[in-house]
């Protein structure tokens, strides 16, 4: 990293488009974020990303009470590709479903699907709270990109609109399923697009893993001898596939470029 780059105070999220010559606006929450909470003023340096043109370092050359005003100085990342992981879950409580968002987009999930089960104990999730949680943790972690958050469906839905060449890992607490070690040892599996489906507290109900075990495009994995809470089961599923089929052979400082693109 640069000198200029060290200047950076912040690492903000945009839906605007980022390249050469633009100034970007900042949202009331971010410049709020920028002047109350970080004390920025005029000059002050902060990096953006949009989950489509890599990422920026701009200076601030405007910020009031309820906006702001970022100018593009250079490309600091180019956009790169990532493994496209999905995390369908069973909604758990709110500080615990947070952790879930927030950790999952740590471990480089690209969308979260919240799924009513049988056995669910939560009747509404809040998604806007979520996609705010992914944001943030994207925000933290030098993510090129934000997660997309779905609405929760019933489990019937999404097996029923379950898109052709993906392949759902269903994490069974029964203890009888193959690891995820085991199943990932197959290069056609490890090569898979995937979605990871963790089930309820209490787990799923029985007729439903029997449902689940019955499609094709289904393979069932355990998660070791002991018991693990649905968030716990979720970040060690997710951990696990990320060290044997995902991502973490790949070492962060190549995630930085070595030198930013002046405009």
């Amino acid at each position: 990293m640069d000198e200029e780059d060290q200047d950076i105070a912040a690492r903000l999220y945009v839906t605007a488009p980022l390249a050469a010559g633009l100034a970007v606006p900042l949202d009331a929450d971010q410049a709020h974020y920028l002047r109350a909470v970080l004390r920025l003023g005029p000059g002050g340096a902060i990096s953006l990303f949009n989950g489509r043109d890599g990422e920026w370092r701009g200076r601030l050359v405007e910020l009031g009470k309820h906006k702001g005003l970022i100018a593009l100085e250079a490309r600091t990342r180019a956009q790169a590709a990532e493994r496209d992981l999905w995390l369908a879950f069973a909604p758990v409580k709110r500080a615990r479903i947070d952790y879930i968002a927030e950790k999952a987009t740590e471990l480089g999930v690209t969308r979260l699907l919240p799924v009513m089960t049988r056995r669910t104990n939560v009747a509404r999730v809040n998604v806007e709270r979520l996609q705010a949680n992914a944001r943030e943790a994207a925000e933290q972690t030098e993510r090129l990109s934000v997660p997309q958050v779905d609405a929760p469906q019933p489990l019937d839905r999404l097996l029923d609109g379950f898109p052709a060449g993906r392949r759902l890992m269903v994490c069974d607490e029964t203890g009888r399923a193959p690891s995820i070690a085991t199943l990932l040892a197959d290069p056609v599996a490890r090569a898979a697009d995937w979605a990871i489906l963790i089930g309820p507290e209490g787990g799923f109900a029985p007729e439903e893993l029997d449902a689940l075990r019955k499609l094709p495009f289904v393979t069932a994995v355990g998660l070791g001898p002991r018991v693990l809470r649905a968030d716990t089961a979720a970040l060690a599923a997710l951990a696990v596939f990320q060290a044997l089929a995902g991502d973490w052979n790949t070492a962060r400082g190549t995630l930085l470029s070595a030198a930013a693109v002046p405009i």
